[in-house]
């Protein structure tokens, strides 16, 4: 294994030498600049090199986006008669139970990144990448790395598959009754997990090789004191077993998972919502369209500007759309970029003072302790379980397998997810019509600090045979995979995404989360919001 990881990377480094990975058009000028790489890429997934299909000019409605508040948005208008057009700026990706559809995170090449040449992940190792339309936005602030999905299935195609409800004391402290919590609970938490098939892992597929860190980690935080939970997974749990069986390319099993699952293992959105939105025949989705700024126009109507984009990066066209509603889904900081800039140049000139503000990282930490003996560990991708610890900054620690390194490390990993009261605000440059923010050094280290105190305290419990604090790799937080907040709800919009002074515009994604969904993943609460609000939206007519 480790031979084949080194050969690969000593590939990969004489292929980008060969031919140079300059910057990629980023929607200026003919091709990509690394015509090798695009071949590959073709060859290995010609699916995403088809030709696009054009949007209609107008809509009844428009939804920006296609993660999890953006799908569920577009099947329930489907499912009540309302014709849709879903704008994704990424490919859809497909399955294939024996090719390698998407790149590991291992040494990942293109298809993992969203027009990047290189990236530094939680392993701190600067890894080259061919520039190109890859599923991962990484977008960099002062003080925070930004990770984001850039795919037909938003952050379902990326995240980690661990779908859990946070505590009520928790969320009721977060969202101060402008959610009910007893009402998700009872009504929208349950409809998503049977949307979603959510389940728990089962026995076999944790007492298999893959997991032995899964058993380990349980191990070390019982020893702790703790008892840990099970989390409810996206995870298909057959495919996981033809994978264990030999009937599959390991993918789910081999550590290849947060750029995607190339045999479909992961029960991602183009399997449930979306697949089922189209199947009503009232909502179509368009990849490579992004979508530049929005406004309104002196009827009412509301204008999205957009570019296509072919997977390499080459402009194909420039369009204005319309459309009598428009429903934002394109991720926290996707949505708010559109909102910002619409407030800053006067397109949408009715937002009030709360557009860009609330902005949170839901707290996200990533840590690694040593066994207690030697073992291998496994690469097993879903995560099996969590703590809740309330001694200090209330966090929950899940468990998690050792992302971007292609060998046995001796390690078991955790993502901490800390009830975090930072916000930020974001903001416009005139000069660069840019929109950006700046998130407080002091807020990462302490979410860091408040998650590396509870792993000390479980290594030492459990007898951890190495402390790798010495190498810096024991706690770090210099990024977020679970941006939050911008267009929050209550504030920038009424309980129920319907955005303030513009009629017939909402916000239906993590834009509409105050920042932080209480120490845990926030898909689900996405979700289940999205449900709740699209729910209440179409029943009123407004």
């Amino acid at each position: 294994m480790r031979r084949r990881a080194v050969l690969k990377a000593a590939g990969m480094a004489a292929l980008l030498a060969g031919v140079g990975t300059g910057a990629a058009s980023r929607g200026a000028g003919p091709a990509s600049a690394n015509p090798l790489w695009n071949a590959l890429f073709q060859a290995w997934v010609p699916e995403i090199f088809a030709p696009l299909p054009d949007p209609p000019e107008h809509s009844e409605a428009i939804v920006i986006g296609s993660g999890f508040g953006a799908a569920v948005t577009a099947l329930r208008l489907a499912e009540a008669g309302v014709r849709n057009t879903v704008l994704e700026r990424g490919s859809r990706w497909p399955n294939d139970p024996w090719r390698e559809i998407f790149t590991g995170d291992d040494l990942p090449d293109g298809r993992g990144f969203w027009h990047r040449t290189s990236f530094t992940g939680v392993t701190k190792v600067p890894m080259p990448c061919a520039d190109f339309g890859g599923v991962l936005d990484v977008t960099e602030y002062p003080g925070i790395d930004v990770w984001r999905a850039a795919a037909v299935g938003g952050g379902s195609i990326v995240f980690t598959g661990a779908m859990v409800a946070p505590p009520k004391h928790l969320f009721d402290q977060v969202f101060q009754g402008v959610v009910n919590y007893d009402e998700l609970d009872s009504v929208y938490y349950p409809r998503v997990r049977q949307m979603l098939r959510l389940s728990t892992m089962p026995a076999d597929v944790y007492n298999s090789a893959p997991f032995t860190h899964s058993r380990i980690w349980d191990q070390q935080v019982r020893a702790a004191g703790y008892e840990p939970q099970a989390n409810d997974s996206i995870f298909n749990w057959d495919v996981i077993r033809s994978e264990l069986a030999g009937a599959s390319r390991p993918s789910a099993t081999a550590a290849r998972s947060s750029l995607g699952n190339s045999n479909g293992a992961k029960f991602d959105l183009n399997q449930n919502y979306l697949r089922y939105a189209e199947g009503t025949g009232k909502s179509a989705i368009f990849p490579g369209h992004r979508v530049d700024s929005i406004g309104q126009d002196g009827s009412g109507k509301y204008v999205v500007a957009v570019t296509k984009l072919a997977p390499t990066g080459q402009v194909l066209g420039t369009r204005t759309l319309t459309c009598d509603r428009l429903f934002l889904g394109a991720g926290s900081v996707g949505t708010s970029e559109l909102l910002v800039r619409a407030q800053a140049t006067g397109a949408l000139p009715n937002l009030n003072e709360h557009i860009g503000d609330g902005w949170g990282t839901n707290g996200d930490v990533v840590l690694a302790r040593s066994i207690s003996s030697p073992s291998a560990t496994g690469g097993g991708v879903p995560s099996a379980s969590r703590i809740l610890d309330e001694s200090g900054m209330p966090l929950h620690l899940e468990s998690w397998y050792v992302p971007g390194i292609p060998v046995d490390t001796g390690a078991v990993a955790s993502l901490g997810i800390v009830l975090d009261p930072t916000r930020a605000r974001f903001g416009y440059d005139r000069a660069s019509n840019g929109v950006g923010l700046s998130w407080p050094r002091a807020a990462q280290d302490a979410v860091v600090a408040a998650c590396r105190t509870v792993d000390h305290r479980i290594a030492q419990a459990g007898g951890s045979m190495m402390d790798y604090t010495p190498i810096g790799y024991d706690a770090q937080g210099a990024f977020t995979a679970h941006p939050l907040g911008g267009a929050v709800l209550g504030q920038a919009t009424d309980g129920y995404g319907r955005v303030a002074g513009h009629p017939g515009l909402y916000v239906m994604d993590g834009a509409a989360i105050p920042g932080s969904t209480a120490t845990v993943n926030p898909s689900l609460t996405i979700t289940a919001v999205a449900e709740r609000n699209i729910e209440a939206i179409i029943r009123a007519g407004r």
